[in-house]
């Protein structure tokens, strides 16, 4: 009988995906020798590849604690800077991969911070396609058309429209199946009670109906250790779970904390005229305006700054300077009210009385603490003069009339910074008067001056984008918590 062919033994045949490929490189001498050195493998190939798979694991790891995230209407880029700070207490790490800003010397601050990166423009130019996909989309969409320091106008501004770009980008994003995980935006106080309260609920039905669960709150930043009172409404919003907004731990500031000291003062008219009726002491925490009264307000005939007033013609305008705001007035007038009206000769006759009124009237007309002009009626949302009513007389200068409009005082926090007049904040430093400094505005805001340098900018540039940036400090206390729902889902 003829015995079996024996089989034919032969290596076990090696899985597609391990098998090896022989690729080409080129070294220096130096990379050649690092790879024999901290490379391990009985071959020089072994060596490289244990090296390699040990820096695709690195960076793997390092993918895994990643978020990336969009910084949209950029400014100076607070959202982010306090976004990257908030995740790092949760050890993640944020990486950005889309900006967008417009203006150019925000965009000139922002890359000097954060490095020359790609900074996109109008966002309403740009398709939701040609965005990388990211996870986390931050905003602090423009607060103009909800702020009382605008018009107040809300979705009717060209402005207000931009957060429906927020929603255009979060709504295709999900329908080609790369949602964002989550988003947060910030913007003014006002935008709560805005068209009683309707303008939010538009904005929040909006992000619900996408998927997330959202919460909002206004937060002020006196209570995260800063020195200024800064309300602002921030929307969280996360696939996964609402985000609590209540209970962050407290800490507060005042203004000697951040201040400099022995800076240049300013020797102008005004400063003079200031300093020879009122002492540096007697005017620190003061405002000087003439719309408004009491004890802690410095009007312009108090220093005689526009001519010299005699006491009557002082008390006239303080007695003119309350009156014309009551609503009697208006009702008499025949106009809806408004605060400050130009009353008549007539009317003021009737809370003071002097022979002489009309010509103390017309001095301080001439000499510009008044105006003699119509009442203004309230037409399609703004005051026009009425030539139908009769003129009266009524206070000239806003608070936004003189060189500055508050002196800060150390042992308190400080106002709102509000870009329209951050820069007509005086500081009383050196026995005199000074402008609050750029890098005093920086510790308000939680940007330490020590490594965001603004002084690659002229002042009114830098002084606009803190008058509208964000709180870091804030920021960073609600991304905390919202790294946190992120590591949950």
């Amino acid at each position: 009988m003829i015995a079996e062919k024996e089989k034919k033994v032969g290596r076990k045949a090696i899985p597609v995906a391990e098998k090896k490929i022989g690729c080409k490189i080129y070294l220096t001498k130096e990379q050649q020798e690092d790879i024999e050195n901290y490379g391990v493998g009985a071959s020089f190939s072994e060596r490289c590849a244990n090296l390699i798979s040990l820096e695709i694991e690195k960076q793997k790891e390092e993918e895994a604690d990643t978020v990336k995230i969009i910084d949209l209407f950029a400014g100076l880029g607070g959202i982010r800077l306090g976004f990257e700070q908030g995740l790092k207490k949760q050890g993640l790490h944020a990486k950005c991969v889309f900006t967008s800003e417009i203006k150019k010397y925000a965009i000139k601050a922002y890359q000097n911070y954060f490095g020359n990166e790609k900074i996109y423009g109008d966002i309403t130019q740009i398709k939701t396609k040609d965005i990388p996909d990211f996870d986390v989309l931050l905003a602090g969409f423009p607060c103009q058309p909800f702020s009382s320091a605008g018009k107040g106008l809300g979705f009717s501004d060209t402005r207000g429209t931009l957060f429906f770009e927020i929603e255009r980008i979060l709504k295709e994003k999900k329908g080609i199946g790369k949602p964002a995980k989550a988003f947060l935006l910030e913007n003014v106080e006002g935008l709560v009670n805005h068209d009683n309260g309707n303008t939010l609920n538009v904005i929040i039905a909006k992000l619900k109906g996408l998927g997330y669960k959202v919460n909002y709150k206004v937060l002020d930043s006196q209570y995260f250790g800063l020195a200024q009172s800064r309300k602002r409404i921030y929307i969280v919003g996360t696939l996964n779970e609402k985000v609590d907004l209540e209970n962050f731990e407290k800490s507060t500031a005042t203004f000697s904390d951040i201040m400099e000291r022995g800076l240049p003062i300013i020797e102008s008219t005004f400063t003079k005229k200031l300093f020879n009726n009122y002492s540096p002491d007697e005017v620190v925490g003061k405002s000087i305006k003439d719309k408004r009264g009491g004890k802690d307000n410095i009007h312009s005939w108090d220093i005689d700054l526009k001519g010299k007033t005699t006491k009557q013609q002082r008390d006239l305008l303080n007695a003119l300077l309350c009156e014309r705001r009551k609503k009697k007035w208006a009702k008499e007038i025949g106009i809806e009210w408004m605060d400050g009206m130009p009353l008549t000769v007539e009317q003021i006759e009737t809370f003071y009385n002097n022979k002489n009124l009309k010509t103390m009237l017309d001095d301080l007309v001439k000499k510009g603490y008044l105006k003699y002009e119509h009442p203004k009626k309230l037409e399609d949302g703004q005051r026009k003069p009425d030539t139908s009513k009769p003129k009266g007389y009524n206070i000239v200068s806003g608070k936004l009339s003189f060189e500055f409009s508050k002196i800060l005082s150390p042992n308190e926090m400080v106002p709102t910074l509000v870009a329209m007049d951050v820069s007509k904040l005086g500081v009383v430093d050196n026995g005199g008067l000074r402008k609050l400094s750029i890098r005093e505005g920086q510790r308000l805001c939680g940007y330490n001056p020590d490594e965001y340098d603004l002084s690659i900018l002229k002042e009114n540039e830098a002084f606009d984008l803190l008058g509208n940036t964000v709180c870091v400090p804030v920021i960073a206390a609600i991304s905390e918590r919202v790294a946190m729902a992120l590591k949950r889902a």
